[in-house]
């Protein structure tokens, strides 16, 4: 059985830098050792701007550059205009904002299964993606049965 493939929220990267919030950082940790992933260039912008900007012990330059680049590693899906076309039609179509539409939509267009992010509703079925926040206590298992949205 092929494992399946997962899209990683700019979030959980996040986490992997964030000293402040240990438990977070350990399980963000686990999910990239994991494997089969996939995240898109807005992930990595956003990741950059959040670590220098944002945290509450900001990451330097240097510091931050080298992990966008071991980051780059990962299969990385561009931002098209066809998947802004598409994540407008889903921001119109649902309660999503712009960006997360931007972020399901390039999940979907990956292949990805699995939407791995704290920022939507855990358990959470947009057409084949399956929402995952591994933050919650309860998520351990997530292949529970999901509500169906969008």
């Amino acid at each position: 059985m092929t494992a399946e493939l997962r899209f990683l929220d700019t979030n959980v990267l996040v986490y992997l830098f964030d000293a402040d919030a240990p438990a977070k950082q350990a399980i963000a940790r686990e999910l990239v050792a994991a494997g089969r992933l996939v995240l898109s260039s807005q992930v990595l912008s956003e990741f950059y701007v959040t670590v220098t900007r944002k945290l509450a012990r900001p990451l330097d330059a240097v510091r931050a550059s080298r992990a966008v680049t071991d980051l780059c590693a990962l299969p990385i899906r561009d931002v098209t205009a066809n998947l802004v076309q598409a994540a407008v039609r889903r921001c119109a179509a649902t309660p999503l904002s712009y960006w997360d539409a931007l972020i399901v939509e390039t999940a979907l267009e990956a292949g990805a299964t699995t939407l791995l992010t704290e920022d939507l509703q855990h358990g959470q079925v947009i057409g084949t993606l399956r929402v995952h926040n591994p933050f919650l206590a309860s998520a351990m298992d997530y292949r529970a049965a999901p509500a169906n949205v969008g």
